[in-house]
């Protein structure tokens, strides 16, 4: 018989839910996105792919590019690049570079990432790819390879330009590349301070002074983008601790940048939870089993389910298990056997698990198997 059967057994019930669907949480940036970093989930969004001009959060792409050439050996810290006049004379946050003088690549890279510095940016660029033109080319190459489609780069600083420009989503992609690929480097990004020729200066990220455990990432400010900031934050420690992703774009002010920051991102963190339903080679259901050497057969899982929910709504997600029942024999281990389907009340937001036989189960030998339907025409299913 081919009758889909869900789950006769109470497994579980807690909620799962996609913020912006059912959040009504406002914020005065005009454009956002908060994903958390192992899934991929976004919690939270506003225009997260309208066109918008970085600023200097395009820094963030031209430390990516350094961070790969000193991870593969083709540049060291301790290398110096020659500081030119366009460098010298460029205008903006800067490092206070001197022309005709050489800097080392770790007092740049703290240059660009602490004090946002746009002559840094320049000496990096011409140092790499001979001319600041020549390294946007380095820059949309890459952020294609990343899969920022949406994104074009004509500087290395974000320099106000029409033909600059990024989404939200674009730039969370840049984000979770540079905290996965370089570990190493990354933890610059939660420097405060750095002086350089004497001169000592902050770090403008907000987020770095509260009570979050924020560790970067980037500013950025002009004119016609706003006030932006690339940001993340961690909470617990251990295999309980959740990273959060934040762009926000196009606040009015300094103080509106770091009030919305740090409110947004930390209800991200606060309120969403990861909840862990099952564990790789757990038993999800006994199925039951026609024809066989045994009555039912242990339908697994092959990975770990975690799934991240709001903590408020935990008690309404539905989780079901679908199989044809009963499952005819012979059944060999590792068949796919059903399906674990998580429910989030919309077509749009069903996952599904593939579920697996634990054990080899034989057929019976045809006497046993006329018994046995006999047995079932007489009696009906005796393990429902």
């Amino acid at each position: 018989m081919n009758i889909i059967k869900y789950l006769k057994h109470t497994i579980i019930s807690l909620l799962f839910f996609y913020a912006q669907s059912a959040y009504a949480f406002d914020t005065t940036a005009k454009q956002l996105l908060i994903v958390d970093y192992d899934t991929d989930q976004i919690l939270l969004e506003k225009n997260p792919d309208e066109s918008m001009y970085p600023a200097s959060m395009t820094k963030m792409m031209t430390v990516y590019i350094l961070f790969e050439r000193l991870k593969e050996g083709v540049i060291s810290l301790d290398d110096r690049f020659s500081i030119s006049e366009k460098a010298w004379k460029m205008g903006g946050s800067k490092m206070f570079l001197e022309a005709g003088k050489r800097v080392i690549v770790e007092d740049l890279l703290r240059g660009i990432i602490v004090q946002s510095g746009n002559d840094a940016t320049i000496v990096v660029a011409e140092a790499i790819a001979g001319s600041e033109e020549n390294f946007a080319e380095i820059m949309n190459s890459k952020a294609a390879e990343l899969g920022m489609t949406q994104t074009n780069f004509v500087n290395a600083s974000g320099w106000p330009d029409e033909n600059h420009y990024t989404t939200a989503r674009d730039l969370a992609i840049l984000i979770k590349a540079t905290i996965k690929n370089f570990p190493e480097y990354y933890k610059i990004y939660k420097e405060k301070i750095f002086t350089y020729s004497n001169i000592k200066q902050n770090n403008r990220n907000p987020l770095l002074y509260g009570d979050l455990d924020a560790d970067g990432l980037k500013t950025g400010h002009t004119e016609a983008s706003g006030y932006g900031l690339a940001a993340s934050a961690v909470i617990g420690d251990g295999n309980a601790k959740r990273r959060v992703i934040m762009v926000i774009n196009g606040l009015e002010s300094k103080k509106q940048r770091a009030n919305e920051s740090e409110r947004l991102i930390g209800w991200a963190l606060r309120e969403w939870k990861n909840y862990q339903l099952f564990n790789k080679n757990e038993t999800v259901l006994h199925g039951d089993v026609w024809l066989g050497d045994q009555d039912t057969v242990k339908m697994i899982t092959d990975q770990d389910i975690t799934i991240l929910a709001p903590y408020t709504k935990r008690r309404k997600m539905r989780v079901r298990v679908r199989y044809n029942d009963p499952i005819a024999a012979p059944i060999k281990r590792q068949d796919k056997i059903g399906e674990l389907l998580i429910d989030f009340g919309n077509d749009d937001s069903l996952l599904t698990y593939p579920l697996y036989a634990h054990d080899d189960i034989d057929e019976l030998s045809l006497f046993n198997r006329i018994g046995a339907a006999f047995k079932y025409l007489l009696f009906g299913n005796s393990s429902s």
